[in-house]
């Protein structure tokens, strides 16, 4: 979740509200240093390298890097002429990016006409995720999109009972399930291969990739598409819920201790913009 988007509190979505005696303007933007070593690759070349970085929170989208003008090679800047206006931020200048034979059109910008208020982002280039062979925090390769501070992954075992079910079968049936909770959604109840009737699980192709989790493969359950999930090959920092299955609760039946449990708005993840590259592929060549 972090700040801005899913269910953050500055995000258009957001499940909780600030107690201040006047309402808060409609959308609020955040910018802090980023304090980790930043670096961007592009046709094999390190094009914009910096300890100075400034993450920008907009409401609804994941974080951006911003970076000084003089940690970016000016040599794979080009203008592009283009402009285009932000709604809060002012006139953006969009830059083609150069390197070897390869050019990526609009694959950076940069604020040119900030408000007083926003001078933290003056000088500054930021670049499309999806448009970058790659980015780095000091020599370890970050996937997907800017590292959000404030996402954060708890996983608590549970003595309470999940029981899943579709078309009066009986899917799963734990007594030991596994509680992820992530910020800015619902719970996701995570039960162990043994206590699930597999022959119920029909694996199906195409995965997603979570910057925290790794990747996901699906099931479908009878007529239910997409209905169960899994992270087969977890990443470390989530390893208790490696090889173990979660229900969808608006597809089939999920109940915790006898209370079916209800789908919670606003949590579909938009993997794709600017900001963002939710790929599975570029997980799977790194």
């Amino acid at each position: 979740m972090g700040l801005s988007w899913q269910q953050g509190p500055l995000s258009p979505g957001a499940i909780g509200h600030f107690l201040t005696p006047e309402p808060l303007p409609e959308r609020l933007l955040f910018v802090e240093p980023l304090r980790r070593r930043m670096r961007v690759k592009f046709d094999d070349a390190w094009i914009a390298d910096s300890e100075n970085v400034v993450l920008l929170y907009e409401p609804g989208r994941y974080p951006v890097a911003y970076f000084p003008r003089a940690d970016v090679d000016e040599q794979a800047l080009v203008a592009s002429g283009k402009t285009t206006h932000h709604k809060d931020l002012g006139e953006t200048a969009w830059y083609t990016v150069k390197g070897g034979d390869r050019t990526v059109e609009r694959a950076a910008w940069e604020f040119t006409a900030l408000p007083g208020h926003a001078a933290e982002l003056r000088d500054r280039i930021a670049f499309a995720w999806r448009a970058m062979d790659s980015f780095y925090e000091e020599d370890e390769r970050i996937l997907g999109h800017a590292a959000d501070p404030y996402h954060r992954i708890d996983i608590r075992d549970t003595s309470r009972t999940l029981e899943v079910r579709h078309g009066g079968t009986v899917i799963a049936r734990s007594a030991h399930p596994v509680a992820l909770y992530e910020s800015g959604f619902a719970p996701r109840w995570y039960v162990p291969r043994a206590d699930i009737d597999e022959s119920r699980l029909q694996a199906v192709e195409g995965q997603t990739f979570c910057p925290y989790k790794g990747l996901c493969d699906y099931y479908d359950i009878g007529d239910a598409r997409r209905a169960a999930w899994s992270y087969r090959n977890a990443y470390t920092e989530v390893g208790r819920v490696n090889d173990m299955v979660s229900f969808e609760p608006d597809q089939v039946e999920v109940h915790l201790d006898g209370k079916r449990l209800e789908p919670e708005p606003g949590q579909k993840v938009i993997s794709h913009g600017i900001d963002r590259g939710l790929d599975a592929d570029e997980v799977k060549a790194r």
